[in-house]
């Protein structure tokens, strides 16, 4: 097809699981195939490629986006101990994502995809909240112990010669209970603040931080006093010269303050706090499969996906012969946020206005009442048509401008 667009660099592809891995590959046939010269690395992140590589494949797929700049990635199981048997895996592999996130040192930013029939839960939210999670640490790279029964539990730290330097009693255990401890680094910190800073500018959007440094005096307050020195020395001019601010507040404080806003900011979150906070802004606003999810580097590695999981529901249900029905907006828009991020690197107008014309043709075609049925329930306004995942493709592929 020589009219498709051509790329001069590819990017880093990653297959995924169940559900997504489906839509996975009919989006590329469907929507991209026809259209783009599509020049990919290609990586099977699904479960099976992790287990027969020892999941070396996931440590080769995140330095290749290192290398490329630019990956998009399908949702992938994290197994559970029950998935471990299911799937007769050699051992209970640790989240993909996680792994990635740690090899590019980056900060998930996500945002929900607002379309005019769908009304927020907040009323008065009129503009989109950007979710940005730290990647790193916290309870996601925790060591946990369940106690066994009376004793004493401490925290100690030696230093790098061996010299005792910290030892403190956590607790005195009378009987059996759980103990965890949880950690995060200086270098990543500030990775995570200068990662933040940037996207609000880049955005001219004003940037929100939570925490609880009453409560954590020394590990949050760290988070604190970090941000607040990378803006005074590297940002401030430059927030102030694009009429935004940025302002620290205690995390339940953030919240509030996000219910009565109208949105329009970004809320920069540890990473638990993210976890949690960008479901309940997706959800907000309409739902999970309505929410882009981008990890950004502080050296400037972009790796797009989807915001929510496997659909292993669904996929259960595709595996009895019955149609599919899943909502592949969050994946379309991971494929085109890459596209974008690609074309924008290399010089390439045309593949950029390609993932802009496929987004614009995504939200028309909603707009217009067609959807999956999960949205219809959700819609105000207008009379929704609900249709399955082959049907809505191909109605958004009717709404794709005639020259691209």
């Amino acid at each position: 097809m020589p009219d498709r667009i051509a790329m001069k660099n590819p990017i880093v592809e990653m297959d995924g699981d169940e559900m997504t891995r489906v839509l996975w590959s009919m989006i590329k046939k469907e929507l991209l195939e026809p259209f783009v010269d599509l020049r990919t690395e290609y990586y099977d992140l699904g479960l099976p490629s992790r287990d027969e590589t020892g999941d070396s494949v996931t440590t080769e797929a995140g330095e290749a986006i290192k290398r490329l700049r630019v990956g998009v990635k399908c949702a992938t199981i994290t197994p559970t101990a029950k998935q471990m048997g299911e799937f007769g895996l050699r051992q209970m592999w640790r989240s993909a994502n996680a792994t990635i996130r740690a090899i590019l040192d980056g900060t998930v930013f996500r945002a929900p995809i607002l379309i005019d029939c769908i009304k927020p839960a907040v009323r008065n939210w009129k503009k989109p909240i950007v979710i940005a999670r730290h990647a790193y640490g916290d309870i996601y790279k925790a060591v946990e112990y369940a106690v066994p029964g009376p004793g004493r539990a401490e925290l100690v730290f030696t230093d790098g010669g061996g010299k005792e330097l910290f030892r403190e009693e956590v607790q005195g255990f009378k009987g059996p209970g759980v103990l965890m401890a949880m950690h995060n680094t200086e270098k990543s910190i500030r990775s995570f603040a200068h990662s933040c800073f940037r996207y609000a500018l880049d955005c001219k959007q004003c940037l929100w931080f939570g925490a609880k440094d009453t409560i954590l005096k020394t590990y949050d307050q760290a988070f604190r006093a970090i941000f607040d020195e990378v803006y005074k020395d590297d940002y401030a001019d430059g927030f102030r010269a694009a009429g935004i601010e940025y302002f620290y507040t205690l995390i339940d404080d953030a919240a509030s303050r996000a219910v009565r806003s109208e949105g329009g900011f970004i809320w920069a979150c540890k990473n638990y706090d993210g976890d949690v906070m960008s479901d309940l802004v997706s959800t907000a606003f309409g739902s999970l499969a309505m929410m882009t999810s981008v990890l950004v580097s502080p050296d400037g590695c972009f790796e797009y996906e989807a915001a929510h999981g496997t659909v292993s529901r669904h996929y259960k249900r595709y595996l009895n012969g019955e149609e599919a029905t899943t909502n592949p907006i969050a994946t379309i828009f991971a494929w085109t946020g890459a596209l974008r991020k690609r074309g924008e690197l290399d010089g390439n107008a045309r593949l950029s206005g390609f993932a802009d014309a496929l987004d614009g043709a995504c939200i028309k075609t909603m707009e217009s009442g067609v959807m999956t049925r999960d949205l219809t329930a959700l819609c105000e306004g207008i009379e929704p048509k609900p249709v399955n995942t082959m049907e809505f493709m191909d109605a958004i592929k009717m709404n794709l401008p005639l020259q691209l």
